[in-house]
């Protein structure tokens, strides 16, 4: 009879490697090399190229001040809009802002769902971006009203006048969706920093911080107590917010899909626009974070194998949207309408064809170089293709709303929309807004979230001691984060070859 294995040897067999790709970290993936990587922003004195960055984000901030000042002197009349194209860029760069931020939710919240490990080193990035994003996204409709001194009366509340509003109107959807799904976001943000902030404050070197760490960290001490409610907090709410990714973006597509003008009056919308949202905001995702990773020095927490991930992602989606613009086309002739057909048609051929095959292009095309690994692996083609995405992403939201408005049924009405100045300096005001809120970010508070990140290290995985009795172990002491790999399972071995 053949003699059966023992115990030491069954847990060795079982936990051999058998994922042979590129592993998640690289380099000195110790509890205390994490630590001291993802504090050292925030703890150190920043670089002169963040205070560059910070100078110009401060000065776009101050053009968008200046200029919604001025617009609510003078009105909305001192933008482009005319007779019969009556939403601009205001609705547009609503629209962009909105799906920008849907990159956040879906790495946080459905890849959390899903167990995906490699969303630990870039979930707090995303997170902080669908905040600030959603704050842009909220100031053009609160802006684009005109008399913004009255925009409590689109709340439903009792009044002298009888005034209601139409809870009819996609509109007003708008308003309970996209705060809903800032409130939430920022929630559940805000509690996946708990133990971060724990960190910083007790490595603080002064008493303010100290204090000012202490208190936004809610007491945390890393008791079992405090992970157990914390861990059943950060599912719940990441069920809550899976629901949004797909609600959020399909109410606002509701702006244009339950009107009956020829081009917006489509079913497509709803899944059209969530595809998109997700492909831009992952494109703005990879911006920010393959300059970032550079500046602060991330690169064995944040590796090429997250970049490759996202692009398969924004291939994905890319394609969706690709679709989508080939369906319109076939709807459009398949509904035997004249007047749907002509509205695409002119997207194409007409007046503002430059702009639709900017959005093709970029939108379609662009996608479709991450079929292959190594431009999937290129980060200097990753930096400029997810610009380019980001770029057609918002000359589609110009395209549905401008040329289904700027040709109405009477050819008399017809007129060309072009921007003004000041419709200009509010779209890069915009960003001076985002990019002033990134700044802070990564000034202040971690960028990656080190208890997640430190649950999928070798270290963390339930046999390392016995299969490398030489390494350093989590002790006793070592709490178990959000995605941590469960009992059992393969970690990624530090043997594994680096990346290139």
């Amino acid at each position: 009879m053949s003699q059966q294995p023992t115990t030491t040897e069954l847990s060795l067999n079982l936990d051999e490697p058998v994922d042979q790709r590129p592993p998640l970290l690289l380099g000195d993936n110790s509890f205390r090399g994490i630590t001291e990587a993802v504090c050292r922003p925030v703890e150190w004195v920043p670089p002169r190229g963040w205070y560059i960055f910070f100078g110009v984000s401060l000065a776009l901030l101050g053009v968008l001040v200046l200029s919604t000042a001025y617009l609510f002197y003078m009105g909305t009349g001192i933008w482009g809009l005319n007779n019969p194209v009556g939403w601009g860029w205001a609705i547009v760069n609503f629209v962009f802002w909105v799906g920008i931020g849907h990159a956040g939710t879906l790495i946080s919240a459905i890849l959390f769902l899903f167990r995906q490990r490699w969303r630990t080193s870039i979930n707090r990035f995303a997170e902080a971006m669908t905040i600030f994003a959603v704050m842009c996204a909220l100031l053009f409709p609160t802006i684009h009203v005109g008399r913004v001194w009255v925009i409590y009366w689109a709340l439903p509340y009792p009044n002298q006048m009888g005034i209601w509003p139409n809870f009819r109107s996609p509109l007003l959807w708008d308003v309970f969706a996209v705060s809903i799904y800032g409130s939430v976001s920022l929630l559940f943000w805000y509690m996946g920093l708990l133990p971060d902030l724990a960190t910083l404050r007790d490595r603080a070197k002064s008493q303010l911080r100290r204090v000012i760490y202490g208190i936004f960290a809610l007491g945390w001490r890393g008791s079992h107590r405090h992970w157990q409610h914390y861990e059943r907090a950060y599912l719940i709410l990441a069920a809550i917010s899976t629901p949004l990714v797909l609600s959020v973006h399909s109410i606002v597509s509701f702006d244009f899909a339950v009107s009956q003008l020829p081009g917006w009056h489509t079913t497509i919308f709803p899944p059209y626009f969530v595809a998109g949202a997700i492909f831009s905001g992952f494109a703005m995702v990879v911006t920010l974070m393959t300059i970032a990773r550079t500046v602060f020095g991330l690169e064995h927490i944040v590796t090429r194998r997250h970049f490759e991930n996202m692009a398969k992602v924004m291939l994905l989606t890319g394609s969706i949207v690709g679709y989508a613009y080939a369906m319109e086309f076939f709807i459009a002739w398949y509904s035997g309408n004249p007047f749907e057909r002509f509205v695409f048609l002119n997207r194409a051929f007409g007046p503002y064809a430059w702009a639709y095959w900017i959005m093709v292009t970029c939108n379609v095309i662009v996608p479709q170089t991450f079929w292959f690994k190594r431009l999937r692996r290129s980060l200097l083609w990753l930096f400029i293709a997810s610009i380019l995405v980001n770029i057609g992403m918002w000359f589609e939201r110009f395209v549905i709303t401008v040329t289904s408005l700027h040709r109405d049924f009477l050819p008399s009405s017809w007129d060309y929309y072009s921007p003004t100045f000041w419709d200009i300096c509010a779209l890069v005001g915009s960003f001076g807004l985002f990019f002033t809120m990134f700044s802070l970010f990564v000034r202040f508070l971690p960028q990656v979230a080190m208890a997640e990140v430190k649950a999928i290290v070798p270290a963390a995985h339930v046999h390392h001691a016995t299969l490398h009795p030489a390494a350093p172990h989590a002790g006793p002491g070592a709490p178990a984060a959000p995605g941590a790999a469960p009992a059992g399972s393969l970690a990624t071995p530090a043997s594994l070859p680096q990346e290139a």
